[in-house]
């Protein structure tokens, strides 16, 4: 039998199956929180301290003091990873505002809630990274960024899992969502890019998007091999007729996408500049220097 691993919750390790949170935590009640997905690769925690900032920043956003240093969190990734005896995972990292009342006033919560979930997860399984995904334009339209934009990790996903519903009911593996503009925002959880004529473009965080880590990363390798990155709006239309289309994300890192909407993008087959990418960012990860070591 599989031994239980261990969740952090406020400074403690309990076993799955007993951790727990109060039904009044605000994170439960109203999505009032922020969290990170992170990854681990053969003992080091790829790109955490960038991470940690991105945390921190979210959580300024939404007047969310973190009551711990971003040292003492790093910390805390890498004493759960230990605790687990994991050198290659995913991380959840979540802090909510923390029990309060069934009100929404956040001065009720006394102290925010923290958790760290290791494990394992599993995306786009089968042959989707040397195949490609197959995707639709989702009816669901991004929150403005004067709203609950993307552009902040928060707790309220929603619309990324009515995307996915729809995604899910037409049968293809993922959904993209525009802003109410019109114009091309990301997947349900992950950056877009595109590439046309050898040029990589991918919508500004204008849009709604988020200030994707892997994004920025993957624009940092494309730019050391030569390619030319824009950040520009894309159009349903340009998605349709780009020569390549990809995803990038943590969990997801970069997939390459074969068709939108019925629509063959390019050949159908991932293309040179995606493959050339996920190779690049594959071996990037595995580079010790780019993170922070578990042991």
């Amino acid at each position: 039998m599989e031994k239980e691993l261990f969740i952090y919750v406020d400074g403690k390790y309990y076993p799955k199956s007993e951790a727990k949170i109060s039904v009044y935590d605000h994170g439960f009640l109203y999505g009032d929180g922020v969290f990170e997905g992170i990854r681990a690769y053969n003992g080091s925690v790829f790109k955490l301290k960038e991470h940690i900032d991105r945390l921190y920043a979210s959580a300024r956003a939404i007047l969310l003091e973190i009551p711990i240093t971003k040292e003492k969190m790093i910390n805390a990734v890498i004493e759960t990873l230990k605790k687990n005896k994991l050198t290659t995972a995913y991380i959840r990292l979540v802090v909510s505002r923390g029990v309060g009342d069934l009100g929404l006033d956040p001065r009720k919560c006394s102290k925010p809630t923290i958790i760290i979930i290791t494990g394992r997860i599993k995306l786009h399984e089968g042959g989707a990274k040397e195949e490609g995904l197959t995707a639709i334009i989702s009816w669901v339209k991004r929150d403005p960024v004067d709203a609950t934009t993307h552009e902040v990790k928060s707790l309220n996903y929603l619309n990324s899992i009515l995307a996915k519903i729809e995604a899910n009911s037409a049968n293809v593996d993922e959904a993209i969502c525009l802003n109410k503009e019109g114009f091309v925002c990301e997947g349900v959880a992950e950056n877009i890019f595109t590439v046309s004529n050898g040029v990589i473009m991918t919508p500004p965080t204008s849009t709604g998007a988020l200030r994707g880590i892997t994004r920025k990363v993957v624009i940092e390798i494309a730019n050391k091999l030569g390619y030319t990155v824009i950040k520009k709006e894309i159009t349903p239309t340009d998605l349709f007729l780009a020569d390549e289309v990809f995803f990038t994300g943590t969990a997801a890192e970069v997939v390459p996408v074969k068709d939108i909407n019925k629509r063959r993008i390019g050949d159908g087959k991932p293309g040179p500049i995606t493959r050339r990418l996920m190779k690049e960012y594959h071996k990037l990860v595995l580079d010790p220097k780019e993170g922070v070591s578990i042991r």
